[in-house]
């Protein structure tokens, strides 16, 4: 196991719009926090893709890819992730090519299965249902188009073939943990909302990789939820946001996300407490010492070679000064 020292820090954005905020004001915050995350030394900046959901504003994954690209310096950019079975991987190609060519060697495409939606919204994508269970193959018809093409060469991604776009998988199960592995292929786990199987796949992907011309060596991250502050009584306040956005979302309600509350009761029942909890039970909150004893603990039992973090913060101050005290913590 890697000290905590070692292990790159990045970040997952999903650009959810505080209450309050309009999208316009919430994409212009979200450049500030990426230009500090570029000049605090993190590793990554990744857009999650979701669509028809109203307080989350990364439906355009790629647009706001390029726009994050283009204010940042050195920071990877790229997708946390792509939901393949909404997109011909032509498309993907063209579009994640076009960013290569424009930022060369800074650009990622992480891969999902999942719609990152429902089901009449992924009707109105224009893809059938079918396209999950066809994932596998158009992983790998994509992987085709980045690289040599079509070996018939009827088809071609231009831009996009022999690019320098970074191929990931990323799962909240142990199918995309196997077909990562089975690829030779980085994986993610998705621990922001899917806590509960996280060790097993980030060991069976390691267990089970075999070492292919992208990569020789396994390399898996873990996305967690993050809130850090200066102490650990502000951090349970900030954590309120997060809390109650989660709470929506096990309602199905909007995703605005709210402003923090000095306390949750009267906002949860014991019932929805524990769901909320059970949803959030990877999340690391609490002050920069707390914070780096619970991150210590994390990499020792599991196999992650890097971490990435949301940071459902409120105020956008505040969310920042978060990143101050995660390169001060990696730091020590």
């Amino acid at each position: 196991m890697k000290p905590l020292h070692d292990i790159p820090f990045s970040l997952l954005e999903l650009a959810s719009v505080p209450q309050g905020f309009s999208v316009s004001a919430t994409l212009q915050a979200m450049l500030d926090y990426a230009r500090a995350a570029d000049r605090l030394g993190c590793r990554r900046f990744w857009l999650a893709e979701h669509h028809n959901m109203e307080g989350i504003a990364s439906s355009a994954t790629a647009v706001l890819i390029g726009q994050v690209a283009a204010h940042t310096q050195q920071i990877r950019v790229g997708s946390g992730g792509i939901m393949l079975p909404n997109h011909p991987p032509l498309v993907i190609a063209e579009q994640f090519g076009t960013l290569d060519s424009l930022y060369p060697g800074r650009i990622d495409l992480g891969l999902g299965r999942a719609p990152g939606t429902d089901a009449i919204t992924s009707r109105a994508l224009r893809r059938s249902d079918l396209h999950a269970e066809q994932f596998p193959q158009e992983v790998a018809e994509l992987q085709q188009l980045l690289g040599e093409g079509d070996p018939a060469g009827q088809i071609r991604a231009y831009p996009g073939r022999h690019s320098q776009v970074a191929v990931w998988l990323l799962g909240s199960s142990l199918f995309s943990a196997q077909l990562a592995a089975q690829r030779g292929l980085p994986y993610a786990f998705a621990g922001h909302f899917a806590p509960r199987l996280a060790r097993e796949a980030l060991s069976l992907y390691r267990h089970q990789f075999r070492p292919s011309e992208h990569l020789q060596q396994p390399y898996a991250m873990l996305c967690l939820p993050l809130i850090l502050a200066d102490s650990d009584d502000e951090a349970r306040y900030l954590e309120t946001s997060s809390q109650q956005r989660v709470l929506a979302l096990l309602q199905g309600k909007p995703l605005y996300l709210p402003p923090p509350v000095a306390s949750m009761d009267g906002i949860w029942s014991d019932y929805s407490r524990a769901q909320v909890q059970d949803f959030l039970a990877l999340s690391v909150s609490g002050g920069p010492a707390s914070v780096a004893s619970k991150l210590n603990a994390l990499v020792q039992q599991m196999p992650v070679d890097e971490l990435m973090f949301t940071n459902d913060i409120y105020d956008r101050r505040k969310r920042i000064r978060a990143l101050e005290l995660l390169q001060q913590l990696q730091q020590h």
